[in-house]
């Protein structure tokens, strides 16, 4: 601009992203190629806190059944069963979760339904 140009009195940015759900929440994703700073998902990190803790708890012996640990944890067992298979995700998987480096594809609702045992499989079918 130059000192003769009068300035506009309205300017419109525009910035390309879109609203997706995750988590029960509203977020904002950004067009692909733009850098996106890392951000944990809580429910999922706090999903595989929860299902690593109950498989501890089960191994020990302090439980003998699934259903006995539900109980006590006030859920339903099936419930318990979906987030139990989150301990056999594959380590790199598990620690980009909490990392917050997944990818907006990785969902809890997207690791609840049953994954391939393989990691590398697992790996093809979140990543």
């Amino acid at each position: 601009m130059t000192c003769g140009t009068p300035i506009p009195e309205t300017v419109t940015l525009h910035v390309p992203f879109r609203i997706v759900k995750r988590g029960g929440r509203k977020e904002m994703q950004m067009p692909e190629g733009a850098t996106q700073p890392r951000r944990t998902d809580n429910s999922l990190v706090k999903a595989l806190a929860r299902a690593f803790r109950w498989k501890r708890m089960l191994e020990s012996g302090e439980f003998a059944t699934i259903a006995e640990l539900a109980e006590r944890e006030g859920i339903a067992p099936s419930y318990m069963t979906r987030l139990l298979r989150l301990t056999l995700l594959a380590p790199d998987i598990v620690e980009a979760i909490l990392d917050g480096t997944q990818g907006p594809e990785v969902t809890l609702a997207r690791v609840l339904v049953p994954v391939p045992v393989e990691w590398s499989e697992q790996r093809g079918h979140l990543l």
